[in-house]
């Protein structure tokens, strides 16, 4: 199953489950249902399946195009937010990085983050940023020390983010904080797609980059060093995870920096990123004004 939050013209964010026929406004059939994607994680497993029910049987007076909405984050306060750096092996050589043994951890914080369709925003200091493509885990089940062999029972869903990176900054010191926080830099979402409704820890899944239609990433999750499983089971070892925590999984090779002139993002270029068996997100680049 996918949901999204999304609005239209003066609304608030709403809960929707999208089908092949569009989103449904969930509020529209049923004001006992869920609001919000953390509502459903909150109650689940219980949730999905009335929530799947009823949107299978509704009107059409319940459902929206796509393209009449207005895509919100799908998590906009999320109780943590990981990145995990230089988990493709290609990627961390292009860096000049040897291969890791742990994973590089850090943090996102909610206002870097911006939905799919919404600008990200090339800051007025640095010319110099870049696009990451990476499938995101969506917690469901909270818990430490968590066994590897256990933890795709604490994940709930994915969904897709675009770490965008401030490449100057997230190299003036050894931590990557401030390259990596930005405001409005993060675009995440659209959807969150139900663990069920894809292979099992989210591998084999083709991961893309296209910037103004070309292809700049082509890659797949099961390339990934540290696999769903780990991250999750390594991230619960040093801190108690909670439902509606996200963990970014890192990025392939073919990023901007890497490349001979660097290919930095400007504004008017759209930037796609796009996984198999979730979908696209898409973000235009505008100068901060």
């Amino acid at each position: 199953m996918k949901l999204m939050m999304f609005s239209t013209a003066g609304s608030a964010p709403r809960l929707g489950v999208v089908t092949a026929q569009g989103v449904v406004d969930v509020q529209a059939l049923d004001k006992a249902q869920p609001t919000s994607i953390l509502d459903v994680i909150a109650a689940a497993p219980a949730s999905l399946a009335p929530l799947k029910a009823a949107a299978d049987k509704a009107p059409a007076t319940a459902v929206l195009a796509l393209d009449k909405v207005k895509a919100e984050l799908p998590i906009a306060h999320p109780p943590k937010f990981i990145c995990v750096g230089l988990n493709y092996l290609e990627h961390a050589k292009e860096g000049g990085h040897p291969p890791p043994t742990y994973p590089s951890f850090f943090a996102r914080y909610d206002s870097s983050l911006v939905a799919h369709g919404a600008p990200v925003i090339r800051p007025k200091c640095s010319i110099q940023l870049d696009y990451e493509c990476e499938l995101t885990i969506v917690i469901g089940k909270g818990g430490r020390h968590i066994p590897e062999a256990k933890a795709l029972e604490h994940v709930f869903g994915y969904t897709i983010f675009n770490d965008v990176s401030v490449r100057d900054f997230q190299r003036k010191t050894t931590q990557w904080l401030a390259g990596k926080n930005f405001d409005g830099t993060g675009p995440l979402g659209p959807v969150v797609v139900t663990a069920d409704a894809l292979p099992a820890g989210a591998t084999p899944l083709r991961i893309q980059t296209r910037v103004n239609g070309k292809s700049m990433q082509d890659s797949n999750t099961s390339d990934m060093i540290f696999s769903v499983a780990k991250t999750v089971a390594l991230l619960s070892e040093f801190m108690t995870l909670e439902p509606g925590d996200l963990m970014a999984t890192g990025t392939p090779q073919g990023v901007a920096h890497a490349r001979k002139p660097p290919a930095w993002m400007k504004a008017g270029d759209i930037v796609e990123i796009e996984i198999e068996g979730i979908g696209v997100l898409s973000n235009p680049i505008r100068d901060e004004e």
